[in-house]
């Protein structure tokens, strides 16, 4: 008997929401693959706590409040008496609002008043004397405002204390958020980056030993922290003391460079260097990610054209501005900035820019996922490094030295003291003095000129020793050395390559299965490259990807799933957030990524697949598609061009009748123009449920499909006593749950069925139950079947639901579905109850019709025409 050993605990904490910090995701994902159980802790964008995977490491972000934050900020705006009498009344700017909004309506109501008093003789005293209180209220108001103005202009300017806990309180309302989360963890390893996090791992720590476990902590300096030039005073006193306080109680300590290492080393007294990990790329995925949009073609130039490229983040003391300044000086040459949003000096370089008449020639390009950095990049010709002379830059070499060389790119580097030393002793680039255009121009000539010679340096020693799989040995190494645990070996299937996915159910909370990986062929060197997105319902893109590709050679596909919180998670190559989406960057990524690489494109929901770039449909989208020779499709699956007049019409309990208040209008309106869009566009249009070939006469039925293999159950039906009866319904209202749940519980309590509700659990865990159905109970609302009749066909189980004969008509095929209304239904059931044996035999025929129709053969060929070339 074999018994598994369990892995030790390690938890990577960080005070920012994870994404783009590239040196946090990479040390979580070598840490798994080395055997760690591995929890990824950063801060939440909202108000709630949020769980994913990513790959194989559980992510939490966890909320932050302000509560100490607000509580020193209300401390030392207390003043003396004459602040008490000035201020009284007013906490802060918001008070100051609330305060002139009160004023406000009180006069609106009085001046009312007065009016209505002025229209009698009788009032007309009464208003005089109302007048004389309103005109007395607003000057001692503006008296007030006035004091409150006065007082603040008198505020002395807060000075540094040399207390953190003062200066920067912040840090506690961050040990407050992440402490207990990491203590309920109770991690063997704590792996605290950068300042923000050092005093949240040496207390966590600290109070897991008082607990009595055993606990070490390693804090990894992502810079040096003395030397930063920090926005505000306070930030200047408070990290250097906060460092100060904690960093001796590290049972380790990490940094970037050995410089940084041995001046951290004598600033603290350390008794051992700290150890130097950089961070590298990822090699084992650079040229993983072929295929996909370069920076060049992100900017739309040819291979000829002289391509300069900066990536990295944007702030005045990374010099872009020089090279902005020179590229007036060097006609012809382009220049690629590698941008995650669109901050203030990024809009201050664009407006340099257009003073020095280069705006045309700089363009602004999205990130790209940090595995792959190098292949976007590598189209580039030289990549530049225009730091300026602060005390971090003349101490590192930036992460992007090694991302630019991984890339086949030589650099164009200021003359700050590590990388200008190590640009010139590998002969891997060109160096200028910082700040002076004139010297980037010279450097940037010869860097043309000497091209090939330089790309030659680029020597597999360098790549190998700026790798991260290389650095990262060390910090494996460091992890046990410090707990004295040897974590067992990984499983395999370990991919550096990981995607970031959402946890949709408390059954989620536990590593990705198998059935979440994708089942279909990647996009790839087929004739036909097909798109699929991006809504992805019920994993039906999925799907038919595996279906299409499962049964034509020819083709290879990508799947494109936009998520937001309220969305399950399906199997899909891409994902996008959907708060992302508003992003222009992120929307160009998606027109970059599409149009150059799909030959096909099935757009289902009429949903915009570039985000909201071109509107809020797919027709937005359709001239750029055209225009890159995409062959598109249209998919419905359901209300986005239903006819909600045309279904009351033909269906007495229609989902219509039930909507939300408002729902129905909205939905009409959406459909109307979705069905116009269908009609106008002249493309080929698919439906996955036989109703909707009414609301879309012209359309192709493409089954849905379900994994029949997937759901195939051996369990027998009908042999309990009380039979278990099982509805599942995603809404209440489009299933019509309320008009059977009385006839359902009314026969669960006479004992005649085992009646189980499934709402809001997961998708897991509803097909566990299906599996230990005997009856499937679908919907009363629609008019026609769904996936989840074809799942539970597929498991072999007897389905009831009502079905409209017009729908099943329109398909030609007749499903074997118990066909009851909320009426009929007690009748039904109690007629199946009696005859066990013919309710068995209709499970094993639904199973054998699932199989026949809705295992994607017949779906493939629904799309056959559609994907010829």
């Amino acid at each position: 008997m074999s018994t598994s050993v369990a892995r030790p605990k390690l938890a990577v904490i960080v005070a920012n929401g994870i994404d783009g910090d590239s040196r946090v995701q990479k040390t979580a994902l070598a840490a798994a693959r080395a055997g760690w159980d591995v929890t990824l802790i950063g801060r939440s964008s909202s108000k709630h706590t949020q769980r994913s995977w990513f790959g194989p490491v559980k992510v939490v972000r966890v909320p932050v409040a302000s509560h100490m934050k607000r509580r020193v900020a209300a401390r030392a705006g207390q003043g003396g008496a004459r602040a008490h009498l000035t201020q009284f009344g007013i906490k802060d700017r918001a008070g100051l609002e609330q305060l002139r909004a009160a004023h406000g309506a009180w006069v609106r109501e009085k001046t009312a008043r007065i009016g209505w008093l002025s229209q009698s003789s009788a009032g007309a005293p009464a208003a005089v004397g109302l007048k004389a209180v309103v005109r007395a209220r607003r000057g001692a108001h503006k008296l007030r405002l006035k004091a409150y103005k006065w007082e603040q202009e008198r505020k002395p300017e807060e000075q540094p204390t040399g207390d953190w806990r003062k200066d920067w309180p912040a840090l506690l309302d961050l040990d407050l958020a992440f402490g207990p989360v990491i203590e309920k963890l109770a991690p063997d390893v704590i792996h605290a980056n950068d300042i923000t996090a050092i005093n949240l791992g040496a207390m966590a720590a600290a109070r897991l030993r008082a607990s009595g476990r055993k606990c070490v902590w390693l804090y990894d300096a992502h810079e040096y922290v003395a030397g930063v030039e920090w926005p505000q005073p306070r930030m200047n006193t408070a990290f250097p003391a906060v460092e100060k306080e904690f960093i001796a109680k590290a049972d380790a300590v990490v940094t970037v460079s050995p410089e940084i290492a041995e001046v951290i080393r004598k600033d603290y007294g350390l008794a051992k260097t700290p150890l130097v990990v950089r961070n590298t790329p990822i090699r084992e995925t650079i040229g993983g990610a072929a295929g996909r949009v370069s920076v060049r073609q992100a900017c739309g130039l040819d291979d000829g054209v002289p391509l300069l490229v900066y990536s990295g983040w944007i702030s005045s003391e990374r010099g872009l501005g020089t090279a902005v300044e020179g590229l007036a000086q060097l006609p012809g040459y382009h220049l690629a900035i590698v941008a995650g949003k669109r901050s203030p000096e990024l809009v201050r370089l664009l407006a340099l820019a257009e003073e020095t008449g280069v705006r045309d020639r700089i363009h602004v390009v999205p990130y790209v996922a940090q595995h792959e950095v190098a292949d976007y990049l590598s189209t580039a010709d030289l990549g530049l490094i225009c730091s300026q002379r602060t005390i971090n830059y003349e101490l590192s070499l930036p992460t992007k030295t090694a991302e630019y060389l991984h890339a086949g790119l030589p650099i164009i580097a200021s003359d700050v003291k590590t990388l200008s030393a190590f640009v010139r002793e590998h002969g891997v680039g060109e160096v200028f003095v910082s700040g002076e255009a004139g010297s980037f121009v010279e450097a940037v000539t010869r860097g043309f000129a000497h091209v090939a010679d330089m790309k030659a340096q680029i020597t597999e020693s360098i790549l190998t020793e700026l790798s991260w799989e290389h650095q990262c040995e060390g910090l494996m190494a460091l992890y046990s050395e410090i707990s004295g645990l040897t974590p067992p070996a990984a499983a395999a299937g370990f991919s550096w390559g990981a995607v970031e996915r959402a946890i949709t159910g408390a059954n989620d909370d536990k590593e990705p299965r198998e059935e979440l990986e994708r089942g279909w062929t990647p996009l790839g060197k087929t004739p036909v490259k097909l798109g699929l997105g991006p809504a992805n319902y019920a994993g039906q893109l999925a799907a038919f990807a595996q279906a299409v590709t499962r049964e034509r050679s020819d083709v290879s596909a990508e799947v494109v799933k936009h998520r937001t919180a309220q969305t399950h998670e399906y199997p899909a190559d891409v994902y996008v957030e959907g708060k992302a989406l508003k992003n222009l960057d992120v929307q160009l990524e998606q027109v970059q990524r599409m149009v150059p690489r799909y030959t096909h494109l099935i757009a289902d929901a009429f949903r915009p697949v570039f985000g909201g770039l071109n509107g809020d449909s797919i027709e937005g989208d359709l001239p750029a598609l055209r225009n890159g020779g995409v062959k598109v499709a249209l998919l419905a699956h359901g209300s986005e061009v239903r006819d909600p007049a045309l279904h009351r019409k033909r269906n007495p309990y229609s989902l219509f009748l039930d909507a939300p208040e408002g729902y129905e209008e909205k939905l009409a309106a959406i459909a109307e123009r979705n069905r116009r869009i269908a009609r106008e566009s002249g493309l080929p249009v698919f439906v996955t449920t036989p109703d909707l070939l009414l609301d879309l006469p012209t359309a192709i039925w493409a089954p849905l499909v379900v994994d029949v293999d997937a759901w195939a159950c051996d369990r027998p039906v009908m042999e309990r006593e009380r039979p278990v009866v099982l509805h599942a319904p995603s809404a209440r209202w489009t299933k019509g749950t309320d008009r059977v749940l009385p006839v359902l519980q009314d026969l669960h309590d006479r004992g005649l069925i085992d009646f189980r509700l499934a709402e809001q659990v997961s998708w897991n865990t509803v097909r566990e139950m299906v599996m230990e159905a005997d009856i499937v109970i679908d919907q009363f609302a629609i008019g026609t079947y769904g996936t989840f009749a074809c799942e539970g066909m597929a498991a072999g189980k007897p389905v009831v639901a009502y079905l409209d004969k017009e729908s099943i008509a329109a398909c030609g095929v007749t499903p074997p579905i118990v066909n009851a209304t909320p009426e009929t239904l007690g009748s039904v059931m109690e007629g199946l109850l009696a005859d066990r044996e013919g309710t068995a035999r209709l499970g094993a025929e639904s199973a054998a019709f699932a199989r026949e129709h809705h295992d994607g053969t017949a779906t493939a060929r629904a799309l056959d025409g559609f994907l010829t070339r």
